[in-house]
């Protein structure tokens, strides 16, 4: 009896302790809550909206799903991800020459339905969106090069093959053939193809450039002279792709060097006169030089860090499907990556399509490093002012070249 007794006290506490805790919740029902952030061109807001709401109601019955777009330049996309990974977009859009960087700093993780992907979209694109093989970004256009737009009201296609042409005939017609020479991403389409070289050292960071050379049919003062020779004319001006269109719209730009981001826009203010051509040839050392292009892709990024993982991916390849590409193409006039949408008969008919195509030849896939950039750009600009100080032209590019190499 004794032993009976502690036994029943210690059995009363045991349940007294249990009663005490807390149930144990069942699993949670109901659709799980998704919150994604999405970057892309402020261009392209309406386009993307779209996109987001279709995706919403696809997937609707599966999750509860909030997508939030927040415009943020393609351009320089890397560096305000990379500043701040954790609370940067799930989802993103942008330049192909940013890959590798992203890549490196754990940005993006590799792609898991790899040969899906591959097998969806032009070779080019795939190669664009990799990185020593492997696939680290969905290809979302296959477009972001540059050819000529002009106003067929004052040029013929005659004259559209040559730039100093062209830039006498839209002086005497009042007008402007304008180009961006504050970018070194068009300024290549001088020294591009003159034998004259630039690219990234073997270490995937600093550049090699030969702009400066003073040996060759075709040397560095020359491409600078035959730039001079350009901008002394009162038919042609350096002006920004936001200043370009803006000139295209009011009239007084009549041609000009862009890409396809600008053909819807361009054909509203032109209608029937709108023409599109591959890059005409300038006069350089007494001969005719075909320009040049740096080309490249767009391409959507998931975040690595994103809180939710599988459905950024959905997201990602929602955006670049057959069905988006097409859809971008119809209200932003940019050019598939997916072959299917490419191969379509909207998109072959496309006169900025055509001449884009028409300029591939001669075209370079971008890859330079960081230290690009300015020089040219300040380089460019004094030519783009007509060097109103007479400095000494091959001191100048001396001092570009070594901006662009430095280590």
């Amino acid at each position: 009896m004794k032993q009976i007794i502690p036994l029943l006290l210690a059995m009363a506490l045991l349940l007294t302790a249990c009663g005490d805790q807390e149930p144990v919740p069942e699993e949670a029902s109901g659709p799980q809550s998704v919150r994604l952030t999405v970057w892309g061109a402020g261009e392209d807001e309406a386009l993307m909206e779209e996109m987001i709401a279709s995706f919403q109601a696809r997937y609707a019955g599966e999750a509860e799903i909030r997508v939030t777009f927040q415009a943020q330049s393609e351009s320089n996309c890397k560096d305000v991800l990379l500043a701040d990974l954790e609370g940067g977009a799930d989802v993103f859009a942008f330049a192909d020459d940013q890959l590798a960087a992203l890549a490196a700093a754990g940005g993006l993780d590799p792609i898991e339905n790899t040969a899906e992907i591959k097998a969806a979209n032009l070779s080019a694109a795939v190669e664009a969106a990799s990185v020593d093989g492997t696939l680290y970004a969905y290809p979302l256009t296959a477009d972001n090069g540059y050819f000529l737009y002009y106003n067929k009201a004052y040029f013929s296609e005659e004259d559209v093959k040559s730039l100093n042409r062209m830039v006498e005939a839209a002086a005497q017609a009042g007008g402007l053939v304008a180009m961006d020479w504050t970018s070194a991403w068009y300024v290549y389409a001088f020294f591009g193809n003159t034998g004259l070289e630039v690219g990234l050292n073997e270490d995937g960071i600093t550049n090699y450039c030969t702009w400066n050379s003073a040996e060759g049919e075709i040397r560095g003062v020359d491409v600078a002279q035959a730039m001079l020779e350009i901008s002394a004319s009162s038919g042609f001006a350096s002006r920004t792709d936001e200043e370009f269109l803006a000139g295209v719209r009011d009239g007084s730009v009549i041609a000009g060097i862009s890409g396809v981001w600008n053909a819807v826009a361009i054909q509203e203010a032109w209608g029937e006169n709108t023409g599109a051509a591959r890059l005409p040839a300038f006069t350089c050392a007494g001969r005719e030089v075909q320009m040049a292009s740096f080309s490249g892709c767009k391409l959507i990024g998931v975040n690595a860090y994103s809180q939710y993982p599988e459905w950024a991916a959905r997201l990602a390849e929602w955006i670049t499907s057959q069905e988006n590409q097409s859809l971008r193409f119809q209200m932003r006039g940019q050019g598939p990556s997916n072959v299917e949408a490419a191969n379509s008969p909207e998109v072959q008919a496309s006169p900025a399509i055509a001449a884009l195509l028409a300029q591939s030849e001669f075209s370079q896939l971008q890859r330079v490093g960081g230290k690009f950039w300015d020089p040219v750009s300040e380089f460019a600009s004094n030519l783009a002012r007509g060097n109103p100080s007479g400095a000494d032209l091959q001191a100048q590019l001396d001092h570009m070249v070594e901006g662009v190499t430095e280590r």
